[in-house]
């Protein structure tokens, strides 16, 4: 029997449902929209599109969204001062800096010089240690945590469960096996320099891809009735590649032919459709939980700084009396 494919189109419509009910709830509250702001460096095609996809997901939602733009040549000190700037604005309770950067930025210096509170990416060390201390407060990495819905909605059962991550970055494969190790599952998280990677994976209950390199996971890592999340997000134009990755799926093939380019993930989706028990598409899968994370983070921040306005003028109040 083939593996059910995971839709995560459809779960994050869901979400987004819910999100826009309390984002009007919130607005109503505190007479405001949570707002989100991204910086934007450069003309890069790719992160020109994530950014409109965001900013449209925003304002769908009823949610203030605006872009930073700044050109390709910008100095280390202009952006800086920009990133202070939206960090300084009452109507931006959530930003993050669009990657890539050009070469001669440094991206973490970067994230870095967003305030942990408004760090809707999750990868400010303030947030990154409360994740990792299990402490509650914190922005949680998007990715990650779109991987952790697919999972809940699917009542995947992740106590005693092995979880293997191929994967070792601090966007993905680290925050997310801390979550997966809250949920009480026993983590493996595998690299480059993993001997033997496709026995490793084979003892994966739930297998998540998460690398950037095209099919990497075949047929002779999957073991049966695995739970397959694939969040590899990658463009191949090779027309042998795209005949193997393709395989069996007619139309992709056909639109690869005529546009000579596609988007893969780092799972062989035939094999995984072939062994696993269900599995995440790309495109269509964690993709479009991340951009919903990204909103649902972005009410959080809001929800966090109204909490904080509040007990400050608790504060006042009570020091007037």
């Amino acid at each position: 029997m083939a593996a059910r494919i995971l839709d995560g189109k459809a779960l994050a419509r869901s979400i987004q449902q819910r999100l826009a009910e309390e984002v009007s709830a919130f607005a109503d509250q505190s007479g405001r929209a949570p707002g989100m702001a991204v910086v934007l460096i450069g003309d890069d095609p790719a992160s020109a599109v994530y950014v409109r996809n965001k900013e449209k997901a925003a304002r769908k939602l009823g949610m203030h969204s605006e872009v930073v733009r700044l050109p390709d040549n910008a100095a280390r000190e202009q952006v800086l001062a920009a990133i202070a700037r939206s960090a300084e604005d009452p109507l931006v309770d959530g930003m993050l800096v669009q990657l890539p950067v050009p070469p001669h930025l440094d991206p973490v210096e970067l994230q870095h010089a967003v305030p942990a509170s408004k760090d809707v990416d999750g990868l400010h060390p303030a947030n990154a240690g409360r994740l990792l201390l299990g402490q509650p407060g914190g922005l949680i990495a998007c990715t990650p945590r779109g991987v952790m819905a697919v999972l809940e909605h699917e009542g995947v059962e992740l106590e005693g469960a092995q979880a293997v991550i191929v994967g070792r970055s601090n966007i993905v494969g680290k925050p997310l096996s801390l979550l997966l190790l809250a949920r009480h599952a026993t983590v493996t998280l595998c690299h480059s320099r993993t001997r033997d990677l496709a026995a490793v994976c084979r003892r994966a209950d739930v297998l998540v891809a998460a690398v950037g390199v095209p099919g990497l996971i075949g047929l002779e890592h999957i073991k049966p009735g695995a739970v397959v999340i694939d969040v590899g997000t990658n463009s191949i134009t090779d027309p042998a590649l795209a005949e193997r990755l393709l395989a069996g799926q007619l139309r992709r093939l056909e639109r690869f032919r005529d546009k000579a380019v596609a988007l893969v993930g780092d799972v062989q989706f035939a094999a995984a459709r072939e062994r696993a028990a269900c599995v995440t598409p790309v495109p269509g899968g964690i993709g479009p939980l991340t951009v919903t994370m990204l909103l649902e983070n972005t009410l959080i921040a809001a929800r966090y700084r109204q909490g904080r306005e509040q007990r400050r003028v608790g504060d006042a109040s009570s020091m007037s009396g």
